[in-house]
């Protein structure tokens, strides 16, 4: 089984608000989900993130792979420097 951590979009119609979660790669984008691991809200100046920063390492440990825009997040927020 290969997890993936990527963006779950929720929120209403025309206002998304985005979950960063660790998934199957085989489940579809808003389908099952293993672990919920933040939140990602663009419609705040600048966007807002907030992480289970130990959790995410974990995942990543175990060889999970990284989304190109949870990547970008990721590096914006300086997860990658610590």
């Amino acid at each position: 089984m290969a997890v993936t951590l990527r963006l779950r979009r929720v929120g209403k119609k025309k206002q998304p608000y985005y979950r960063i979660v660790a998934a199957d790669s085989r489940m579809p984008t808003d389908g099952r989900f293993l672990e919920n691991l933040g939140t990602y809200n663009t419609h705040t100046d600048p966007a807002t993130v907030v992480l289970k920063d130990e959790r995410v390492r974990e995942w990543l440990s175990k060889g999970a792979e990284i989304s190109d825009t949870v990547r970008s997040i990721l590096r914006r927020r300086g997860f990658f420097k610590k």
